[in-house]
């Protein structure tokens, strides 16, 4: 795997700025309570943590608009939120970042999808979730199809990204992706078990090994499973190029043109690895939105990966942080 030059990522990071995503899937809040642990409880063998400061992040699929926001991009968020205090709390965040919410509709048939993390002593020590994860209302999906075939020709990417918490059907997704390759943008996806071999004819498909080894069932693990995993998947997708990632391995890239590329991860200290998939989604779709070839989009993508993995919690990566990266390696 080739590594990128300073310039290059400069050049890159111009061109991508102000460039315009189409950002679908399951959307939550990320809700963050930070404290000191100051005893073991009496009632059971866990820590009392005396909670200083909470702290409410766009999660899920937004936190992909995050890392866009972090490059320069302009996502246009496009999901679900229940009709509840929480979607209302989404819908002010996105208006406080200057983002549309037009793509954001209520489905009362299910709250908003919400993750609280409970952080004592710089250390994460328990998550609450409170979500549904059946399939999104009929009418809610045929809204969602109509605002993304009426915006398409306006944007310049197109990030799918699957949490299996509902949003992304069947039906939706070959709506989507129809309606993207009509207007010739580039497709980027983020999947998931359930729907995962309904993303056909994609520009990338970004699987981690956990995921690709569970679709085909197959074990992947050394060097040459993996490349039995991305050639198989290339071929039952028609994608034009797959990327695995592997964790602390790295990543594995299959390009159209048959080539196979790895490349070692970039973290150096390892805090937390939540939100990774999200950055490395992020930045992929806007490098190649930017012209980078496939190779740097991942070589772009592993850098940033490197760089939120050294923070606590789900952290964007910035343009900033990217050229810092870069200059260090």
């Amino acid at each position: 795997m080739i590594n990128i030059s300073a310039t290059r990522l400069q050049e890159v990071l111009q061109r991508g700025e102000g460039k315009r995503f189409l950002l679908i899937g399951d959307l939550m809040i990320d809700r963050y309570l930070w404290g000191n642990v100051t005893r073991i409880s009496p009632e059971a063998p866990v820590p009392i943590i005396n909670i200083e400061e909470e702290e409410v992040r766009l999660g899920g699929a937004a936190n992909v608009a995050n890392n866009l926001i972090g490059l320069k991009a302009k996502p246009i968020v496009v999901g679900a939120v229940g009709d509840d205090r929480w979607g209302e709390v989404f819908r002010q965040r996105l208006l406080e970042q200057n983002l549309s919410a037009d793509g954001l509709l209520k489905d009362r048939s299910r709250p908003t999808t919400i993750k609280t993390r409970i952080i004592g002593n710089n250390q994460h020590v328990a998550r609450v979730d409170r979500e549904k994860i059946h399939a999104i209302d009929p009418q809610v999906q045929d809204n969602i199809a109509r605002f993304v075939e009426k915006i398409m020709p306006d944007i310049d990417g197109v990030i799918l990204e699957d949490y299996n918490k509902g949003l992304l059907t069947p039906g939706l997704i070959q709506c989507i992706i129809s309606a993207a390759r009509l207007h010739n943008k580039m497709i980027t996806v983020d999947p998931k078990f359930d729907n995962f071999w309904e993303y056909r004819n994609v520009t990338l498909f970004k699987p981690n090994k956990k995921e690709a080894a569970e679709a085909l069932a197959m074990c992947i693990d050394d060097e040459s499973s993996v490349r039995k995993a991305g050639k198989k998947l290339q071929e039952k997708l028609t994608a034009q190029n797959v990327l695995i990632t592997l964790g602390e391995k790295g990543m594995a890239l299959f390009e159209q043109d048959g080539q196979i590329s790895f490349t070692d991860a970039q973290a150096r200290k390892v805090s937390d690895v939540s939100g990774a998939g999200d950055t490395v989604i992020g930045a992929a779709a806007f490098a190649l939105t930017a012209g980078a070839t496939p190779k740097e989009a991942v070589s772009i993508a592993n850098l940033a990966a490197g760089v939120v993995c050294g923070e606590v919690g789900v952290v964007p990566i910035t343009s900033e942080q990217l050229l810092n990266a870069v200059k260090k390696n």
